[in-house]
């Protein structure tokens, strides 16, 4: 079984930066990506960025692009999402997810193990 494991949400002023990290740990063999994703009340889980965990290959989503980026610490199995310029809009509950496979997907039906997210909520 995979765990996986948000953490670092919190309430944050307009322009502020905010770094969430995501551990990912149990049986990781076969795991090929993981990404991010976040749902604010009334709306669909919307995708923000993925990366591949044999190359670290990233993709952004174009709606948080120039703001949102993704890295990885393989050592410590964490994925990072780095966000900056925060907006309100940006409030949601963020979550992190792996899926085996070698298709990428930006579907979180693809996604195979969620954590329970955390909650980012950004002031005007």
């Amino acid at each position: 079984q995979v765990q996986v494991v948000e953490s670092g949400g919190k309430l944050v002023q307009t322009g502020d930066s905010l770094r969430l990290s995501c551990i990912i740990t149990g049986s990781t063999a076969g795991i090929t990506a993981t990404g991010w994703f976040r749902q604010a009340p009334g709306k669909e889980r919307e995708f923000l960025g993925r990366i591949t965990w044999s190359r670290e290959n990233t993709y952004i989503a174009d709606a948080v692009k120039g703001r949102f980026t993704i890295s990885r610490d393989t050592a410590k199995n964490t994925m990072y999402l780095q966000m900056d310029d925060l907006k309100p809009e940006d409030t949601a509950v963020y979550y992190c997810a792996a899926k085996r496979g070698i298709s990428a997907s930006d579907n979180p039906n693809n996604y195979d193990y969620w954590g329970q997210g955390t909650q980012v909520t950004v002031s005007s």
